[in-house]
């Protein structure tokens, strides 16, 4: 072997890469190497052994493989491929080259290591989950964090890609708002370096847990009262610290957040209360919980309170009124009253007797009251509040005869005035204490002569037989009387008087100014002395007084009082002055005294008697003295006082002359020993020196703060701790007590220096000097310490450590002399040391390192690249480079970066670093093997997508053994232009169509110029369309309710096979992730499952598109809507319900029911008010309802509601809705007194159920526009027996009142109107029968004023009659006078009644079915083709331009409470629309037969002209034998009627009505002449008729029909008129006639009889 290293170095050092090197013997050498050339290869990678034969001449081997324990295998190929490595494929591998007979040496071994991947862990947090929580995933792969993660849901192939729901952020992934469970997920790690990836992490699975569910309970039981309290519970199970919110009617309730909450229902509150609902929320999991269903209280209504008061008309003051509390339906209530909304806590009687205070008058208060009880309902509804009115009594008044004052002596006269009155007797009082004697209107009173001041009060009151039976007392009148004025004496000045001074003396009378005045010395008169004020100077003592006369009363004043004036000598000041002399600094007062008298003010005098002392800083004038502060030198000299009283300009004599001597104080000094710079630790004395006296305590000062201990002359003090600035001073017992201050003696301490410590240079390389300074500010008298490593280590002089003065030298550094280093100087003789210098360290760098890398290209290197080797250094940047290769220096390279050519400058390369500066070179680098590939290298294409759809994104990639590379991508030819160029490996089609399908290639290149590698084999890919979702909703609603049922499904179009999956998304969150079936059903919905809902098709790793959002919108459960048409029924009418759900919504079938008195078992409104009773035929598709009832019409309730879907969803039961009837009832009929529809407020009025047959047990009900209210409760009636009286009308009881029985039975019904004004019209309450004499009657409020007013009657709005008496009566009533009435007078106009007229039928008993069969098959036989001649004739004549026979328009006035008997023979309410009715008469003769067809059509018409749209309503048709002696024209079907089922159609027409006739054919068809009705022809409609013989049978009726005769039924359906000006719609009728035959049969509608059919055909209608 050694010959072979020789012979290695050989060829390297002369770059000879062909030769073969031979061993000794000559024979070949294989030699093995693993590509890549890693030590460590990774489960799934690639890998190949190349052998290479070295020696032996030849090319052509044949080659040998072994893997030590395996048998060896052959190849042609030099290389073997480990494809996929696999742990088992670790092993010892060598190869061996075999030609013709001749064999290489084996190779050496080499050592295949496969490593398994990492494996990537996957953790979920939290899970299980509640829905819409946010979960984060966690991949992790060992602990490195080099890893980027990719993510897999469903299948391990499927990635989860960045969404709305879906946040991927380094190693996690959020996934917010779970919904159902969701998964399994994976996730694998991938990298740029190896291994590229790891293995995949085991599955994870996201449970969802169900939120729970809130519940509410109610604590009360039974009915709910106003003003009540209900308790309710919100139910959350499974936990406990809830936080609750409360909604009521789907509105949040802020305030309530407890578990129980109390509602307190208003007192107003009736009806439902609200709906209440709750749901929690908490601060752990789950942190919600789903709402509650919501419950919905309902409130009875209380009793309501009313007063009665017993007095009737004025109520004067002082009188006792009695008010009684009425509350009905209870006996034991607790009564409680109010006056003016404030409680009477004394009464608690049903009745109180209220005594007016004699002073009340107008209003004595509002008084009212309420009632509470111990079982509930606890309390009723206060009642109305009742005013009394209080008249006033009248009112005394006293009368004074005297004007003005009134003196001593006089008399006055007093008079008692009361109106309204003569016959009183009077009563006089004074001082509130009575005059028996004084008994008259007038008295005269004497006020005493000595009398002043007040008299006494006077006053009066009356009384009388008759009321009012008194008056009020008087206000009180005061006599006073006034004393004469007194006068009094003023003296100007006051106090002591002065020989010489000017006194001033007034005389002051009050009251008056006119007196003259009189002024008297010593009891002598003054006679020059008349005025009110005299002057004169004084001279002498003497006593002064005044008095007053004048001309009027009072003539003269009482005299003044004596004053006394006295004359006094000027008195002397004295001055005194203490201390005297003074110190610098005392303080000095001087006094002045004038006698004893208080009233002088001082001046004070300086050097001269002039010279005035000003107020000061330091000089005080107060009162008598003058204090002078802090005496100084300016203060010496001669002082004087005088005293003064300036107001009167007198001053005293002048003070004797003081002066005031200052001697000075003695000065205090400081003195300190020793003297030099001080540092803390030092010690010095002060000494305090005072020239004169001895006796001196001293005191010491520190900074102005005194030392309380020190009193010494001399003190002794240390440093640091007492620096500062020192004073003293002296203090003594005697005058001087102190001595001057010293100045101030500063003490400055100046802190220990600190040392310096310098290092030149640092840091060192190894063997350089350093040297240490240190230095302690510029003082001389320093020695120095040196320290290392600690600060108490001393460092010592050594061969390498020398110590001069301030200076340490290091020589030759070396590795132990790195570390810290102090220094410290020092004073011995004062033992004083400085601070420690800072720590410096020296630090020992290492030399810089080279290192030498390959920049391009990396990994294997092969024949015809250039290298580029870089040799990089530490540090600096100035270097100058040196190249070793194989040991040998390239002497031209001398830049940091080089390029070599291959092969021929292969070898080992190494470097270093030469500078100037410090280092001044760096260490050499390690040795760097330049090893050269023989092969050129193959590019490897692959993609990570098959079967691809549109929108996908496909990722190719291109690998190549070693790194650095550049690729370049083909399509369709691999000697094309590349599509691209990338950096990276990988090349990725993102949203591809279908045209991007195709052939790739792929090549990689490196290096300038570029060195390709060989084209990579072709990848073909293939694209095709993405299928599409289309999501549909079953049924597809606009509009679903809670609880329905719901399913939506998914179809995958062009998908092809039908192996899909399904996702299902809800507001583009996903809720599903995996679904087999195509369908997601929702069974109950609710609130919660309202939204936008999408989703698309799974296959393996493959989606479809989305589908279009198809919305949900989930509303609360409808209540059905009954509307009632007409609500008055006439007899023989029909009548419509209709119902009303939601008009969004759709697919309903509607019920129908009966109210009737509640019955278990049956269906009920949810207060078991009524139960329910369904009608024949109760379920239609069909929202309306026909009602064709038997006999007289009853009074009932109806309901409806709405369902749909399978199973059954029903709506809530609508409100029930009232049908009312006039007409009498067989079982019980109510009456009402006074019988007259309209009534006055405040009246009384009863109403009856008087029964006639054996029904028990009825209920007087009434209803209002607000609601129904049964019961004749004390409220609003009293009941006796089967009567209900109101005692006390208002306009509150307007309304409908009718009874109702237990049994379901009910009475006609009536229409109440109380009227507020002063006019109604008594009208007939029940339906008058036509040939009756009806009355009517306009009364007033207030009859007795005009008992015979001129009164104007009115039918319809217009005027029809003018009556003197207020009464018309109408003799025989026909049916042309039913409508509406008011009467109009002077004291105002009454509300509007409708007048009913009935138009019976005669019908014979049990003879008119065969009766009207023959005439029916006479007319068939003999008279059919005349009765169709007539029919057309008379519609012709009567025609008149139009179609129509006859129209009525019956006014349509708006009241609120007019009779819903309101259409003209038809009982129909005029709620919003007017009727028109069409009469066709219809008369035919044959063989001495007279038939009349009377043909009855109602329209709803919106307006009075056909302008705009109308609609039909029901056809009535009659066939009727006429007399040959009356033919009159019937304004009503009266026998043997044929009714027809009519739909409703529409009609406008720009130039007239509706045109409708009939054309009857009767086996043999005759065309009846027709009257033009316009200028151009117009189609109409008409009807055919086919009448045949029908079998009589007997059929059963389920609903209520008219009487049974032989009847014509039509069918009538819309039909537009062409050619007409506008859209004209008409109607046409299909008539069948056959005869009855007798079967059971149910029909709901219409009546069974003989009917007519006819085919209608459209007909022309001629114009005039």
């Amino acid at each position: 072997m050694e010959s072979t290293l020789i012979c290695v170095l050989l060829l390297l050092n002369t770059h000879i890469n062909s030769g073969h090197c031979e061993d000794d013997d000559g024979v070949a050498k294989a030699v093995l190497t693993i590509h890549p050339n890693s030590s460590q290869i990774f489960s799934g990678e690639s890998v190949t052994l190349r052998c290479v034969i070295q020696g032996g001449g030849v090319t052509d081997w044949k080659y040998t493989w072994r893997k030590i324990g395996h048998s060896d295998s052959s190849s042609k190929r030099n290389e073997h491929e480990v494809s996929a490595a696999k742990i088992s494929d670790s092993g010892d591998y060598r190869c061996l080259g075999s030609h013709q007979q001749q064999d290489s040496k084996w190779s050496d071994a080499v050592r295949l290591t496969v490593t398994p991947l990492p494996k990537a862990t996957l953790t979920v947090e939290p899970n299980p989950v509640f829905p819409g929580e946010t979960v984060t995933l966690t991949c992790s792969v060992e602990s490195d964090s080099i890893w980027n993660y990719q993510w897999y849901k469903d299948r391990n192939d499927n990635v989860v890609s960045q969404s709305g729901r879906h946040t991927i952020t380094g190693d996690t992934l959020t996934i917010n708002g779970s919904t159902v469970n969701e998964g399994p997920y994976w996730c694998q790690g991938e990298r740029e370096s190896r291994p590229t990836s790891s293995s995949i992490s085991d599955p994870v699975t996201i449970t969802v847990n169900a939120l729970p569910v809130a519940s509410v309970s109610v604590s009360s039981q039974g009915l709910l009262y106003s003003g009540e309290t209900v308790s309710l519970q919100c139910v959350i199970p499974g936990y406990t610290d809830w936080r609750y919110y409360w909604y009521k009617n789907n509105q949040h309730l802020p305030d309530e957040t407890s578990k129980v909450i109390d509602i307190t229902v208003p007192i107003t509150q009736t009806g439902q209360a609200g709906q209440y609902r709750c749901e929690g929320n908490r601060v752990s999991r789950p942190t919600s919980s789903l709402p509650s269903d919501p419950v919905t209280l309902t409130v009875k209504a209380l009793p309501v309170a009313s007063v009665s008061v017993s007095s009737q008309g004025l109520l004067y003051s002082g009188e006792t009124v009695s008010l009684q509390c009425v509350i009905p339906g209870y006996t034991d209530w607790r009564y409680y009253w109010y006056k003016n909304n404030q409680h009477l806590p004394d009464e608690t009687s049903k009745v109180i007797d209220i005594t007016v205070p004699i002073t009340q008058t107008g209003q004595a208060g509002q008084y009212r009251c309420e009632g509470n009880r111990v079982s509930r309902p606890t309390s009723s509804l206060p009642s109305d509040p009742v005013t009394l009115t209080v008249k006033a009594l009248p009112v005394a008044s006293v009368s004074v005869s005297s004007q003005g004052l009134l003196y001593s002596g006089e008399t006055v006269s007093l008079q008692c005035v009361i109106p309204g009155y003569t016959d009183w007797r009077y009563y006089w009082y004074k001082n509130n204490q009575h005059l028996p004697d004084e008994t008259s209107k007038v008295i005269d009173i004497t006020v005493p002569i000595t009398q002043t001041g007040q008299a006494g009060q006077y006053r009066c009151e009356g009384n009388r037989v008759s009321r009012p039976t008194s008056s009020l007392p008087s206000d009180p009148v005061t006599l006073t009387v006034k004393a004469l004025p007194v006068a009094s004496v003023s003296v100007s000045p006051q106090g002591l008087l002065y020989s010489g001074e000017t006194v001033s003396l007034q005389c002051v009378i009050p009251g008056y100014t006119d007196w003259m005045y009189l002024w008297f010395r010593d009891n002598q008169q003054l006679p020059s002395q008349t005025s009110k004020s005299i002057t004169f100077p004084i001279t002498q003592t003497g006593q002064y007084r005044c008095e007053g006369k004048r001309r009027d009363h009072p003539q003269r004043s009482q005299p003044s009082d004596y004053v006394t004036l006295s004359v006094t000598a000027f008195p002397k000041a004295t001055l005194t002055v203490k201390p005297n002399p003074v110190f610098p600094g005392e303080t000095v007062t001087l006094t002045c005294s004038v006698e004893s008298d208080s009233i002088w003010s001082y001046q004070w005098y300086k050097d001269w008697n002039y010279n005035v002392v000003s107020q000061s800083v330091r000089h005080t004038r107060t009162g008598d003295t003058l204090t002078i502060s802090s005496v100084a030198e300016s203060d010496q000299g001669l002082y004087w006082c005088q005293g003064e009283i300036q107001s009167r300009s007198i001053s005293s004599i002048i003070s004797n002359p003081v002066t005031i001597t200052l001697n000075a104080l003695p000065r205090a000094s400081v003195s300190i020993s020793p003297q030099f710079v001080l540092y803390p630790g030092d010690t010095v004395t002060l000494q305090c020196d005072i020239s004169d006296y001895t006796d001196w305590t001293y005191y010491w000062f520190i900074d102005n703060q005194q030392l309380p201990s020190l009193t010494r002359k001399t003190i002794t003090i240390s440093l640091p701790d007492k620096a500062g600035q020192y004073r003293c001073v002296g203090m003594r017992r005697s005058r001087p007590q102190m001595s001057y201050y010293s100045s101030a003696l500063p003490i400055i301490i100046t802190a220990l220096p600190k040392a310096t410590l310098t290092v030149k240079p640092n840091p060192v390389f190894p063997g350089e000097t350093v040297t240490l300074t240190c230095s302690v500010g510029s003082d001389s008298s320093w020695s120095y310490k040196w320290y290392k490593d600690r600060n108490y280590y001393v460092l010592p002089q050594s061969v390498s450590h020398t110590i001069t003065g301030d200076n340490l030298t290091i020589s030759s550094v070396a590795e132990s002399d790195h570390g810290l280093y102090w220094c410290q100087g020092e004073i011995q003789y004062r033992s004083i040391s400085s601070i420690n210098s800072d720590p410096v360290t020296i630090t020992l760098n290492a030399l810089p390192m080279a290192s030498v890398k390959i920049v391009t290209p990396q990994g294997l290197l092969y024949p015809g690249e250039t290298v580029t080797l870089q040799c990089d250094i530490s540090e600096y940047t100035d270097w100058t480079y040196r190249w070793f290769r194989n040991n040998e220096e390239l002497l031209i390279k001398t830049r940091k970066t080089i390029a070599i050519s291959l092969p021929d400058q292969a070898g080992q390369y190494q470097c270093v670093g030469m500078r100037r500066g410090r280092p001044q070179m760096s260490y050499y680098s390690s040795a760097l093997p330049i090893i050269i590939t023989d092969s050129r290298p193959t590019a490897t294409l692959s993609s990570d997508n098959q079967g691809i759809f549109t929108g996908d994104r496909v990722t190719l990639s291109c690998t190549v053994e070693s790194p650095g590379w550049k690729f370049y991508w083909y399509r369709h030819r691999p000697d094309s232009t590349p599509v691209t160029t990338t950096s990276g490996y990988s090349y990725t089609l993102s949203r591809v169509s279908v045209s991007d399908g195709g052939q790739y290639w792929c090549r990689a290149g490196r290096g300038d110029p570029v060195y390709y590698t060989l084209y990579s084999d072709p990848v073909q890919i293939n694209i095709t369309e993405r299928p599409v979702a289309v999501l549909t909703l079953q049924p597809n609603w606009t509009q679903i309710f809670i609880r329905e049922t719901v399913t939506m499904r998914c179809d995958i179009q062009g998908g092809g096979d039908s192996d899909w999956n399904y996702r299902w998304y809800k507001n583009s969150q996903l809720f599903i992730p995996f679904n087999t079936k195509p369908e997601y059903r929702i069974s109950p919905v609710y609130w919660s499952n309202s939204g936008s809902y999408t989703c698309e098709g799974v296959k393996g790793n493959k989606f479809s598109k989305t589908s279009d959002a198809v919305q949900l919108t989930v509303s609360d459960q409808p209540k059905a809507v009954l509307s009632i048409f007409p609500q008055w029924m006439n007899p023989g009418d029909s009548v419509m319900l209709s119902c009303e759900v939601d008009k969004t919504s759709t697919g309903w079938r509607f019920s129908w029911y009966r109210t009737v008195p509640y019955r278990a078992g049956l269906p009920s409104l949810s207060d078991k008010s009524y139960s329910l009773q369904p009608l024949s035929d109760n379920v239609t598709s069909e929202d309306s309802y026909t009602l064709i009832p038997a006999g007289p019409t009853p009074t009932g309730g109806y309901v409806c509601r709405a369902g749909r879907g399978d199973p059954v969803y029903d709506t809530l039961y609508s409100e029930p809705q009232i049908l009312w009837s006039g007409d009498l009832q067989p079982s019980v009929s109510l009456t009402v007194n006074p019988n007259t529809t309209q009534h006055f407020t405040s009246t009384s009025l009863s109403l009856s159920c008087e029964e006639k047959g054996n029904s028990t047990g009825w209920t007087l009900m009434r209803y209002t526009e607000r609601r129904v209210k049964s019961g004749c409760f004390s409220n609003w009636g009293s009941i006796t027996g089967s009567t209900c009286t109101i005692s006390y009308t208002y306009t509150g009881y307007s309304g409908v009142f009718w009874c109702e029985s237990g049994s379901g039975e009910y009475s006609n019904a009536v229409n109440i109107t109380v009227n507020d004004g002063d006019v109604i019209l008594e009208s007939p309450v029940h339906p008058v029968t036509e040939g009756d004499s009806v009355n009517l009657t306009c009364t007033f409020r207030h009859q007795g004023k005009n008992p015979n007013p001129k009164t104007d009657f009115y039918k319809d709005g217009t005027l029809i009659k003018n009556e003197t008496t207020g009464e018309m009566t109408i003799p025989a009533v026909s049916k042309s006078d039913e409508g509406f009435y008011k009467c109009k007078s002077g004291e105002g106009e009454s509300p509007e009644s409708w007048v009913t007229v009935r138009v019976f039928p005669v019908v014979s008993p049990g003879s008119s079915t065969s009766v009207l069969v023959g005439v029916v098959v006479g007319l068939l036989v003999a008279g059919v083709l005349l009765v169709i001649l007539l029919v057309l004739l008379v519609r012709y004549q009567n025609s008149k331009g139009s179609c129509f026979n006859r129209i009525f328009w019956p006014p349509q006035p708006q009241s609120t409470n007019q009779d819903p008997q309101q259409d003209q023979g038809s009982g129909y309410t005029h709620q919003q629309h007017g009727d028109a009715n069409i009469y066709d008469t219809i008369n035919s003769s044959d063989n001495n037969d007279n038939v009349e067809v009377f043909v009855y059509y109602v329209s709803d018409v919106t307006g009075a002209s056909a302008a705009g749209p109308s609609h039909v309503t029901y056809v009535q048709i009659q066939l009727k034998k006429l007399d040959n002696k009356k033919k009159e024209k019937l304004a009503d079907p009266a026998k043997d009627p044929v009714y027809s089922v009519v739909k409703t159609g529409k009609a406008t027409a720009a130039a007239g009505p509706d045109v409708t006739y009939a054309e009857v054919d009767l086996k043999n068809k005759v065309k009846a002449k027709k009257k033009r009705a316009g200028a151009g022809s117009v189609d109409v409609t008409y009807a055919e008729v086919d009448l045949q013989r029908k079998a009589k049978a007997k059929k059963k009726r389920e609903t209520p029909t008219p009487p049974e005769t032989d009847s014509i039924y039509s069918l009538v359906k819309p039909y537009t008129v062409p050619g007409a000006a506008g859209p004209v719609d008409v109607t046409y009728v299909e008539v069948d006639l056959q005869k009855k035959v007798k079967t059971k049969k149910k029909r709901a509608t219409p009546p069974e009889a003989d009917s007519v059919y006819s085919q209608l055909k459209p007909r022309s209608c001629p114009g005039p």
